[in-house]
């Protein structure tokens, strides 16, 4: 275990924890994103999680944390120090991440956007783009040089959703299946085409307009945890990676931890 680190992945929805040994995922998983539970609900949770997989927390080499929950990050920056007895590194200002980022203010830019496209950058060739579906949809873009070059932001499948049903008096919450045509009979089916084939349609046509703009065709990568439910209905070429984040956590984590090495011992 001595070689494992942990990395965690705070989202506005769900938390992504994995172990990583060496170059492998030995595990992840998700929890739902809670602002009400305390630093010691969180240390439960997690060490919890650990003992399933036969880890203790003590015999890991390190942590590494992206998150896009600011009031969550110090929590479980010292959850993470509490179950490891080491300070895990985060993904922000300071941290190399091998990244040429072209937009007008980088310091705005996601912690996870950066960290999977770093991802895709070991893994994928150039040029490309990372749909991340989650509580937010987005499209990130680096050209054939390596540049990121920007991204495309909507509301995610899932806000979008809610925002429908609560909005309206006689559409009804429904659950996450694929209708039998796209031309819904009835107001479920109706729903449920719009929800699966109006995002497969929006993404079809983004990364379209996208490739159109860069003046190349793109290799397309989606991750999130709502991908597995969209992208097979997308008429483009896009690779599903689910462990896309995790692995540009592991690519940051190495290229950093020379530095806090003795924050690790």
């Amino acid at each position: 275990m001595l070689h494992m680190i942990l990395a965690v992945d705070v989202g506005n929805t769900n938390i992504l924890l994995g172990g990583i040994d060496g170059s492998k995922i030995h595990f992840q998983t998700r929890v739902s994103t809670g602002l009400g539970k305390t630093e010691a609900e969180y240390a439960v949770l997690f060490k919890n999680i650990l003992e399933i997989y036969g880890i203790h927390g003590t015999d890991v080499e390190g942590s590494i944390i992206s998150s896009v929950v600011p009031p969550l990050t110090n929590v479980l920056m010292n959850v993470l120090s509490l179950l490891t007895g080491k300070k895990p590194l985060v993904v922000g200002p300071g941290i190399k991440t091998g990244l040429n980022i072209l937009i007008d203010n980088p310091s705005q830019l996601g912690s996870d956007i950066v960290v999977a496209s770093v991802a895709a950058m070991n893994k994928y060739s150039t040029p490309f783009i990372v749909l991340d579906l989650g509580t937010a949809t987005t499209l990130s873009v680096v050209d054939a040089s390596g540049n990121f070059q920007g991204v495309v932001i909507y509301p995610g499948i899932m806000v979008s959703f809610d925002a429908l049903t609560s909005r309206t008096s006689q559409l009804p919450r429904i659950s996450f299946e694929e209708p039998c045509s796209v031309i819904g009979k009835n107001s479920i089916d109706s729903m449920q085409s719009g929800l699966i084939y109006g995002n497969a349609a929006m993404l079809d046509g983004l990364i379209e307009r996208i490739e159109n703009e860069l003046g190349k065709k793109t290799t397309v990568i989606a991750t999130g945890g709502l991908a597995d439910k969209i992208i097979p209905h997308c008429k483009k070429d896009i690779i599903c990676d689910e462990k896309l984040i995790l692995e540009g956590l592991r690519i940051i984590y190495n290229k950093n931890k020379k530095k806090y090495q003795g924050e690790f011992k």
